[in-house]
């Protein structure tokens, strides 16, 4: 079964300013969440709900909803700020 992915404003206007190539993989991560929400590499957040996953020195940051089959994107960004949102 797939879950549909959703994105939060504050994760796509933080897309829309990541460059190529990181562009590209940020996106096709994103996309697979639908088809698997607990990849290889995943891990539960510490400190509040979520989980992440890397995509070189990026983070996306994500719920799911196992019961209505959603994977809600909350935020992205470089690894050097993104915990401090």
């Amino acid at each position: 079964m797939a879950y549909k992915v959703t994105l939060k404003k504050r994760a796509i206007k933080a897309l829309v300013n990541i460059n190529e190539p990181y562009y590209s993989n940020i996106k096709k991560v994103i996309y697979s969440l639908a088809d698997n929400p607990r990849p290889i590499g995943y891990k539960k957040l510490k400190g509040r709900e979520g989980f992440r996953i890397r995509v070189a020195d990026y983070r996306i940051i994500y719920d799911v909803y196992d019961d209505v089959l959603i994977v809600n994107v909350i935020d992205l960004g470089h690894r050097k700020g993104i915990y401090q949102r």
